[in-house]
């Protein structure tokens, strides 16, 4: 009987055993990693199989500047990771393989430095050859402050294998600004890698520095346009498509841009959160403005009652009247005439109580009527229209009650 570790994470990794070792390769980001202790047979173990096989593809068009290093001689090097998954080749191709650092001469000046895991690593991580060959060259020569451009291509191809490594980021930015390097071709490789990287802060941020340096964002709004088309709410695209708007002033014709957006998907929160964010560092909400968003954002609710998002916006916006939620237009009577024409959507009962405590506020002849109709509106979420927080409506009619009750 002998006994090991147990990995318990998501399915995202795959686990190879060695001797009596377990180890686990990473595949994706790991969510959550759980050491537990676990009784195993001497049998070898059945792994199921892997859920997320990796792509048959060339690693040649993986490695970016230094593809002149793959090579079509047969031997014994180890191939590229992207390859490991098939092991046949299109038809009359021959085997390409990866041809390691340690067996490079223009290389040969310099000592690889291994990663440090200390004497009894818990768990250890399965890299593959050609990527611990990668970052040991990489903790070299950070080591020897080397910035050089065949630094330069190393940090491409420790990317390449591993796109969140921000201590590479970082270094390759030293490196282009001490050799002056072509900042429009990093921009290339930086769309390149956020195409296939698009979640990525590293990325994303490295982008901000060499447009920074550059002093020009005339090629991100058109960036960003097609990273949405591909992801409509990408959190990473949306901050830097801001961070280029508020530092270029390229304001003009966004307002026209994001209408696009809402008019192919209306329930795009994150295009109702622009549209908040450009009319804030443009005009502002001016009483004309406010007049013509409350119009714009009821004219949605109206095609999708139950999309929350222009909701949301709606009370964003008139939150900035000075004379409240309801001086603006007739929104009550708007309200007031979906509820009647048998509407019970959450977010317009929701609605309501804002109105209604904001009416409560302002007028206090009003709190009786008012906190009557409260109160069977709550009772009504708690009951029926928004089960799932029933507590928490129980709480608005409870602190209602304190607020504005005899």
């Amino acid at each position: 009987m002998k006994y090991c570790f147990g990995i318990g994470m998501s399915s995202c990794l795959n686990i190879y055993r060695q001797s009596d070792v377990y180890t686990i390769v990473p595949r994706m980001t790991v969510v959550i990693v759980v050491v537990v202790m676990a009784e195993c047979s001497e049998q070898e173990p059945k792994w199921p199989a892997d859920p997320y096989p990796r792509p048959d593809i060339s690693y040649e068009c993986m490695m970016g500047s230094t593809a002149n290093n793959v090579t079509t001689e047969e031997n014994n090097r180890s191939r590229a990771p992207a390859e490991d998954a098939d092991e046949s080749m299109d038809a009359g191709s021959e085997e390409e393989t990866w041809v390691f650092y340690k067996d490079r001469e223009e290389w040969a000046d310099v000592t690889p430095v291994p990663q440090d895991d200390g004497e009894n690593a818990v768990v250890k991580i399965a890299y593959t050859d050609a990527f611990t060959d990668v970052f040991d060259y990489f903790r070299s020569v950070v080591s020897r402050g080397e910035l050089s451009e065949r630094a330069l291509y190393l940090t491409e191809d420790a990317i390449h294998m591993n796109a969140a490594n921000y201590t590479v980021w970082q270094y390759r930015r030293k490196i282009l600004r001490h050799l002056g390097s072509d900042l429009e071709q990093e921009l290339k490789f930086c769309r390149e890698m956020i195409e296939m990287n698009p979640k990525n802060y590293q990325v994303w941020h490295h982008r901000r520095m060499i447009v920074e340096w550059l002093g020009d964002g005339s090629k991100e709004l058109r960036l960003t346009e097609i990273i949405f088309s591909q992801d409509a709410k990408n959190y990473h695209a949306w901050e830097h498509r801001q961070w280029v708007l508020k530092t270029f002033k390229l304001y003009d014709g966004e307002l026209i841009y994001v209408d696009q957006l809402l008019e192919e998907d209306v329930r795009n929160n994150s295009a109702w959160n622009q549209r908040h964010f450009t009319i804030t560092q443009t005009t502002g909400f001016t009483k004309e403005v406010i007049q013509r968003e409350v119009e714009y954002t009821k004219a949605a609710i109206t095609k999708v009652v139950d999309n929350e998002s222009p909701w949301s916006y709606l009370r964003g916006v008139v939150q900035h009247s000075e004379g409240g939620l309801g001086s603006v237009g007739d929104l009550w009577e708007w309200c007031q005439n979906m509820y009647n024409e048998g509407q019970r959507s959450p977010h317009l009962l929701t609605f309501m109580l804002d109105l209604m405590e904001d009416q409560m506020e302002r007028q206090p002849d009003l709190r009786t009527t008012q906190l009557k109709r409260c109160h069977e509106i709550c009772e009504a979420l708690a009951t029926k229209h928004d089960k799932i927080r029933r507590e928490y409506w129980r709480y608005i009619e409870r602190n209602l009650s304190h607020r504005f009750g005899a």
